[in-house]
C-alpha cells in the first residue's frame, strides 16, 4: 500500500510534489505540481487536470525516476480520502 502525506506548507520543500484533489462538475479530479524555490512559481503538470488513480500513478513515476521525498495531498473542500488511493498520513 502506497503511503502519502497531508499537505501542509511548513512541511515542502522544493521539488516536492503535492496532489491537489478537488471536485469539478460533481466528480473528483486532480493536478500534480512540483514545488518551487522561494520566489519561482510551481511548476504544473502534466497540465491538465486527471482522474486521482492517474495523478497517484504520474507522481509514483516520478519518485521512482530517483525522487526521494515524500508524495503530498491537498483535499480541498468537499474531498475526502478513499483508502483505495493508499494511506494517508
Amino acid at each position: 500500500m502506497r503511503t502519502y502525506h497531508h499537505f501542509r506548507q511548513s512541511l515542502v520543500e522544493p521539488g516536492s510534489l503535492v496532489i491537489k484533489l478537488y471536485r469539478s462538475d460533481g466528480n473528483i479530479r486532480s493536478y500534480i505540481r512540483q514545488i518551487a524555490r522561494p520566489g519561482s512559481d510551481d511548476v504544473i503538470f502534466p497540465g491538465e487536470e486527471m482522474e486521482p488513480e492517474q495523478a497517484f500513478r504520474v507522481a509514483e513515476n516520478h519518485k521512482a525516476d530517483g525522487e526521494s521525498k515524500p508524495v503530498f495531498v491537498e483535499l480541498a473542500e468537499g474531498v475526502e480520502w478513499h483508502p483505495a488511493w493508499g494511506k494517508l498520513i
